[in-house]
This record gives C-alpha cells, sequence and structure tokens, in this order.
C-alpha cells in the first residue's frame, strides 16, 4: 500500500513537473510568435548595452545612407587588412527581419533594420551585441515583385524617418517608435509610384528633409523634419523619380541637391528649391538610376545600368551650370561607386566586371570578371564588395591592377544579395533578406 502511495505521488510530482516545462516551453514559443506590434524581448529600451563586443568610443547619434557624405566611405581606423580563411569572426546574426534589401542603420547604440511580414512594414531594433529589442509594425510595405523592405531608416534628432515603397513616409520618436507625423506623397503631393515601388533614403539638411514624389508639380520637396509641413517643392523636369537618393553639395555660395530622376541628373538650391540645372542622363526604355552621384574636385560621378554606362559633369557659375567630362560604358545598376585617390571603383551591370576608372578622364585602367555585379563601400584604406551571388570581398584598391585580398561566402539569410554593406566602430554587417549579420573586422 506504502509503495502504491509512494509511486502515485512520484507520478504525481513529475506530471506537475512536465506540465510545467510544457508551459514554459510554450510561454517562450508564444514569445518567439507574438504579434508583431508586441515587444518580443523585455528590455529597458531606453537604456542600451553595456557590454558590447565593439569599440563603441566613437558612437554615432545620427545615421546616414552609405556613410556620412553617402559616398560609400565608412570613417574607420585600424581596421583588418586581411581576414581569416572563411571570413572574419562572425559576432552575432539574427534570421527574423522579414523581407527586405534596405541597410541596418546605426546611431546611439542601437541598430534599427526594416522588413516585410505579410504585407506589413516591421521595424527590428537591436542592441549591438544583436540583442533584439522590439519588433513593431509601423506601417505597410511593398508585396509586389521583389516585396520587400527598400529604403534604410534615417536616425536623426531623436527621430525615426522611414519611407516605404507606397509612399509613405513616417517620422517616430527614436524612444518609444509612437509617431510623430505622417506624409503620403502620393496623395498629399500628387506623386506617381514607379515599377518597383518608391525607394529612397530621405536626405536631411538642416531641418529640412527632401525626398522626390515625382509629381509634374511637386517633383522634389523639402518638408520641415519635425512637422512634416511642407519649405518649399520643384517641379524639376516633371517626370517620375527613379530610386535615386539624393546628394548634398555643401561648399558653394548656393547649397546644391543632386539627384535623378526619369531622364535627367538634376540640381536644385537646397534653401528653395529652385531648378540649377539637368543634364540629360537615360538607359532607355527602363530610365533606372538608383544609385547617388559622387562629388570631388568640383565634379559629379553618375552611373547607371542596363548599359546606360557612367558621365561625369563639371560644375561651373558657382555650381549654377554643368558641362558634361566624359561618358563611358561601365554600367553600375545599383551598387554604388567610390572614390579613393583619383580613380572609381565599380562594377558594371550589362557590361560586367569590376572596374577601376580614371576620375578625370573616364579611361578604364581596368576590369576583371569577379565580385560583379556588386555592391561596394570603403572603410580605412580598403574596399568592401558584396557581389549579388553573396560573395563578401577586401580588396585592395590599386590603379594598376585587381588586388583580391580575402573573401567569404555569405550563406545566411533570403533571396537576392542586394543591401549595401555598412562599416561601424570595428564591425561589418551584411543584410541578406531576413538575414543581418556582423562581424568584427577590427
Amino acid at each position: 500500500m506504502k509503495k502504491k502511495i509512494i509511486i502515485s505521488v512520484i507520478s504525481t510530482i513529475v506530471i506537475i513537473v512536465v506540465a510545467a516545462l510544457i508551459g514554459t516551453k510554450l510561454y517562450f514559443y508564444k514569445m518567439k510568435k507574438a504579434t508583431r506590434t508586441e515587444v518580443v524581448t523585455e528590455v529597458n529600451f531606453l537604456s542600451g548595452s553595456e557590454t558590447c563586443h565593439n569599440d563603441t568610443t566613437g558612437i554615432n547619434t545620427t545615421s546616414q545612407w552609405r556613410g556620412e557624405n553617402r559616398d560609400g566611405i565608412y570613417n574607420e581606423t585600424g581596421l583588418l587588412k586581411e581576414w581569416a580563411t572563411g571570413g572574419p569572426e562572425l559576432l552575432w546574426f539574427s534570421e527574423e527581419l522579414g523581407d527586405g534589401y534596405s541597410s541596418p542603420a546605426i546611431a546611439n547604440r542601437k541598430i534599427y533594420v526594416a522588413g516585410l511580414y505579410s504585407d506589413d512594414l516591421v521595424l527590428s531594433v537591436f542592441d549591438l551585441n544583436g540583442q533584439l529589442l522590439i519588433r513593431k509594425v509601423v506601417g505597410k510595405e511593398w508585396t509586389d515583385s521583389y516585396p520587400g523592405a527598400r529604403s534604410t531608416v534615417n536616425v536623426n534628432d531623436g527621430k525615426l524617418y522611414i519611407f516605404n515603397s507606397l509612399g509613405h513616409l513616417l517620422c517616430l520618436d527614436e524612444k518609444t517608435l509612437e509617431l510623430i507625423w505622417k506624409k503620403d506623397l502620393l496623395n498629399d503631393f500628387d506623386g506617381r509610384n514607379i515599377r518597383w515601388g518608391m525607394t529612397e533614403a530621405a536626405l536631411i539638411i538642416g531641418d529640412k528633409i527632401i525626398l522626390t514624389p515625382g509629381g509634374v508639380k511637386y517633383n522634389v520637396v523639402a518638408l520641415n523634419k519635425n512637422t512634416g509641413e511642407m519649405i518649399w517643392s520643384s517641379s524639376g523636369e516633371g517626370t517620375t523619380s527613379t530610386y535615386c537618393s539624393p546628394l548634398y553639395i555643401s561648399n558653394y555660395s548656393i547649397p546644391i541637391i543632386v539627384t535623378n530622376t526619369e531622364k535627367h541628373i538634376i540640381a536644385l538650391n537646397a534653401d528653395t528649391g529652385e531648378k540649377l540645372w539637368a543634364h540629360p542622363q537615360t538607359n532607355y526604355p527602363y530610365n533606372i538610376h538608383p544609385n547617388t552621384p559622387l562629388y570631388s574636385d568640383g565634379m559629379i560621378f553618375s552611373t547607371t545600368g542596363y548599359s546606360g554606362g557612367s558621365i561625369m559633369l563639371r560644375l561651373k557659375d558657382g555650381g549654377k551650370s554643368v558641362e558634361q567630362v566624359w561618358k563611358n560604358d561601365v554600367d553600375n545598376q545599383m551598387g554604388g561607386a567610390v572614390k579613393i585617390g583619383d580613380y572609381v571603383y565599380t562594377s558594371g551591370h550589362r557590361n560586367k566586371g569590376f572596374y577601376c576608372i580614371e576620375w578625370h578622364t573616364g579611361a578604364i585602367k581596368y576590369t576583371v570578371n569577379q565580385v560583379s555585379p556588386s555592391a561596394i563601400v570603403a572603410a580605412d584604406g580598403m574596399l568592401y564588395v558584396y557581389s549579388d551571388r553573396g560573395e563578401m570581398a577586401l580588396v585592395k584598391p590599386n590603379p594598376d591592377r585587381f588586388e583580391l585580398v580575402s573573401s567569404f561566402n555569405i550563406t545566411l539569410g533570403t533571396n537576392q544579395h542586394w543591401a549595401h554593406p555598412v562599416i561601424d566602430n570595428g564591425v561589418l554587417y551584411i543584410r541578406h533578406g531576413d538575414a543581418l549579420m556582423a562581424y568584427r573586422v577590427k
């Protein structure tokens, strides 16, 4: 009898323990599967991590598309000049971003990445150790051809600016993620969407945020970044936007915004919106120009895919006009270019290859059938080249010959390898579809 009682008690205890374990498992499962508006990880969102893997002595308070000057160059020092076989150390990764092609934005010890879940635009926020702080639905996103988030988040003065492919510009409080204001570029400014959805990293200059609705009247607009109210508008050339994120040139008496619309590269007075000039640039019938132009030495370099080629323009009359200096056949589709010294490094689209181009003449120093097509950035005197086949390469810039130093393959993630790499405080961040990876490169 006693034996039966003992067995019964033990059985009851086992059942209770198993039930507790199952309940705990279900709890964590539910947390993992939490609705996208809920906090997934219970942490103090305002605090941030104090035990980061990387050096945080140079923490950025704002973020910028393709580096501080939008030229693909990240101001880093002390980075590795070669990587171990198999690539640099993988610090952490996340595979739950949702679909997308935008790059991560990094500011104030946090990482912001946009992704697509179903038809929702979802913002994921991580600390620098890769700990998910919050994942929240902030709007809708593109679900047609090549579905996913396009535009990189902009962090500026305590606010987040998110532009989706449906033409909605959202301004959120950086700490709470609460909506401050919202504009619909299609309805508010008679904008026109384009084949693969609006794609533009908003440009912020002082209190202005600049975007391209692509309307006939409201072709380019400057809004007050704090209220969303319009400061100025420009009719530009009256043609649609074309996936291009604008460039800002500040060293002339007139502050200049340069961007591409359907058939032209155009310049506007950043203070007033007055059109300064427009120069033809096409790749008919596509008229797709995603690359932010490069500026240096009074000259503007612009490259476009689909055999459209590259052009160099020289600013004249204090920036009020331009003349074409040269044109060649190097046709980068959307991976950008960087200028190191007197040379441009980029890749071709239909005219495939990795290219080195002489800045002043357009002469092609060499082309090689490697790491192309690709997205390219630079830091600490080295090129970081991410090919659309998933190869991440470290290349030494050399105008005489191609020097591949190290490379490894990106195996995590989904869909196309199109997102531009980001380098921040000695860490290389690579987004591939629903995955974000952080590699130690210092």
